[in-house]
């Protein structure tokens, strides 16, 4: 049987969410009709693409081997697609976590602009506690969801959230954990210190910000120990360990939530944009 990009495209939606179910949902087909896909895809190739665990289900060797080869393709394919496509106008309003990579969010919105110059965006950037209520109330189109909790949305993406400092701090674990922590109401506030109390440690507050770049500009500074998502963590960070004395962390998550009264065509568009520029990072 011929490979074809439907395949192909359904191939790299369940390594990217790791997860058939996921997969399924964000396909916008049924679980089944995804395994099927699959199953063909690695009938076709004679190879098995993925190892299936109790966490999901992970690239095999073939899997790690095909998967830059088609994204590759299906860009490709994309791209010839567009060439006769009218560009899209309207106005698009988008909500965007300050709790993450800055490039990634940058690449989306260029790669986004490039295709449809003629779309006015509109974007807030901040916590993103109130991005469910402003997306279901109309005020945004679009968001991405964020937390170290379940968020609500299509998940995009599940990494660790450690504990960092300057990478030439000197901690002593029988001294208080000098803490940078954020002052908005938000279960990044609370992580920390919870945290620490659960795990009987000492803390004290030496830092508080509004924004995660503030944050980071205190961990950098040395001022302070803080909490972030792994794509966070920067050059001149050190990530603190269990040996340390500082406790395991939840996932961060992030999800897109799109609105329902939002035109389909924009809020896809953006989508998929955010979509590839989380899988360039990745």
């Amino acid at each position: 049987m011929a490979l074809n990009n439907d395949l192909l495209r359904t191939f790299i939606v369940i390594a990217e969410c790791g997860n058939l179910t996921q997969a399924a949902s964000r396909l916008n087909r049924t679980q089944s009709a995804v395994s099927v896909q699959l199953r063909k895809l690695e009938e076709a190739l004679r190879v098995t693409l993925f190892e299936r665990g109790a966490r999901g289900m992970r690239l095999s060797p073939a899997g790690e081997q095909l998967l830059p080869a088609a994204r590759r393709t299906l860009a490709e394919f994309e791209r010839t697609a567009r060439l006769f496509e009218t560009p899209l106008s309207g106005r698009l309003r988008i909500g965007i976590p300050d709790d993450y990579d800055d490039t990634v969010f940058e690449a989306a919105l260029a790669d986004f602009s490039n295709r449809n110059p003629g779309v006015e965006i509109v974007v807030e950037s901040g916590c993103t506690s109130a991005f469910a209520a402003a997306v279901e109330g109309g005020r945004l189109d679009v968001a991405i969801c964020s937390a170290p909790e379940s968020v609500p949305g299509e998940p995009l993406l599940s990494e660790p959230t450690v504990w960092v400092a300057r990478d030439r701090m000197v901690l002593n674990q029988s001294e208080d954990v000098p803490l940078a922590l954020l002052d908005r109401g938000c279960p990044w506030c609370r992580l920390p210190t919870e945290a620490l109390k659960r795990a009987g440690r000492g803390w004290r507050v030496a830092y508080t910000s509004q924004s995660f770049s503030s944050l980071r500009s205190a961990i950098r500074a040395g001022l302070a120990v803080g909490v972030l998502p792994l794509g966070c963590v920067e050059p001149g960070m050190r990530i603190l360990s269990s040996a340390e004395g500082f406790p395991e962390l939840p996932a961060s998550n992030r999800a897109i939530l799109v609105g329902g009264a939002a035109r389909s065509d924009l809020a896809g568009a953006m989508a998929e944009a955010i979509r590839g520029a989380v899988r360039g990072r990745s």
